[in-house]
């Protein structure tokens, strides 16, 4: 599983809200899952910047988590955010099953040198 924390860098009031939910994450999701901090419109003008792209790379290094900025307007960058997440994924995966015991059942075979005894009482049930 992967989480994108997504703030718009024009509302910082989006951005302060990503410390509420990585706490969610860690109450509610399991503790290995993949998240990346990204911030998105990107392409606005700086004048209309409420988040400065340090401050978004700050707290993503505070939680040891990668970090974009993108523009679904124009695209920068989102194609980029997913391959990562998804890239992200199956390491984990892969590390996660490459660490972990073989699944095997294990079967026993019957004692063949039961005797005539255990012949006996496989034939008693079912009828003479």
């Amino acid at each position: 599983m992967g989480i994108l924390l997504v703030y718009d860098v024009t509302d910082e009031s989006s951005f302060n809200n990503i410390r509420n939910w990585i706490r969610n994450i860690e109450q509610h999701a399991s503790d290995n899952v993949n998240k990346i901090l990204v911030g998105n419109k990107a392409d606005m003008d700086e004048s209309k910047r409420a988040v400065p792209t340090s401050k978004g790379q700050a707290l993503a290094d505070e939680y040891g988590i990668k970090f974009f900025e993108t523009s679904a307007k124009t695209n920068l960058n989102v194609e980029e955010v997913f391959f990562s997440i998804a890239r992200d994924i199956k390491q984990r995966l892969a590390d996660t099953d490459s660490k972990a015991e073989p699944q095997t059942i294990k079967i026993n075979q019957p004692d063949q040198a039961g005797g005539p005894n255990q012949a006996a009482q496989k034939s008693a049930c079912c009828g003479s």
